[in-house]
């Protein structure tokens, strides 16, 4: 009697067993085949495209961003787009441009940046740059992920660093992904892929960056007696191109 109560409560766990592993192989099948639905067409590393990356991630990340810009009145997408980055804050704002006007949509945890508060001077200085910038280059085969490429140095950068016979003022500034950075802002992957997909919607052309060391809407930048001479130049500057940032 015992015995065929202990078969029947062991069969009956045996048949548990095998109707859970069953929905869980069905529900890993169905799941690994809608992704391969999606992405089956993605390109391995170092062999994507702009539009590879556009093809991927649109169908996830449009629906977020039109979403996020109708909750500040925003058509997405807009006419225009600013990056303002606050380094002290450890933090990148999203802003739009529509009809004239612009609008905050959303705040952005910069994961990893380098350096300290000020302008970047020269190659290897880990210095994140401070001003005013354009993206000028997405790249889709980045080792962090995705990256977009700034125009460090600029126009300013250049004229200074030519002053003081500074020859090597670095390059390859880039907002991407993953969590570590060299001069860089890394925001992870998921705020990179929003940020990829927005930039390349509306186009790098009506991309406006600011980085400034503090938030200007909080008090004037200060420029410290350490720093050069024209950096009190390079903060009003920062301050007149952040105006448009006016949120407190």
């Amino acid at each position: 009697m015992k015995c065929s109560k202990l078969k029947g409560t062991t069969e009956m766990g045996l048949y548990r067993f095998m109707v859970g592993s069953i929905f869980v192989c069905a529900s890993w099948a169905c799941s690994a085949n809608y992704s391969t639905s999606i992405y089956q067409d993605y390109p391995p590393h170092g062999q994507r495209t702009v539009d590879d990356v556009r093809n991927r991630y649109s169908p996830i990340i449009v629906p977020r961003l039109t979403r996020l810009f109708a909750a500040s009145g925003i058509s997405y997408p807009p006419e225009r787009l600013g990056l303002f980055a606050i380094k002290e804050d450890a933090a990148l704002e999203l802003w739009a441009k529509q009809g004239g006007a612009w609008s905050y949509i959303k705040r952005y945890v910069v994961k990893k940046q380098s350096g300290v508060l000020g302008p970047k001077l020269r190659e290897g200085d880990k210095q994140v740059p401070e001003g005013i910038y354009r993206v000028i280059g997405l790249n889709p085969n980045s080792r962090f992920h995705l990256s977009m490429k700034l125009n460090y140095p600029n126009h300013f950068d250049l004229q200074h660093a030519q002053k003081e016979q500074r020859h090597q003022p670095g390059s390859n500034i880039f907002i991407h992904g993953r969590a570590s950075s060299v001069g860089c802002l890394a925001m992870g992957d998921v705020a990179i892929e929003e940020l990829f997909i927005a930039v390349e919607t509306v186009g790098v052309e009506n991309v406006d960056v600011v980085i400034s060391p503090t938030d200007p809407r909080k008090g004037p930048l200060i420029a410290t007696s350490e720093l050069p001479y024209w950096t009190t130049n390079l903060y009003r500057n920062i301050e007149e191109a952040a105006e448009k940032f006016g949120r407190q």
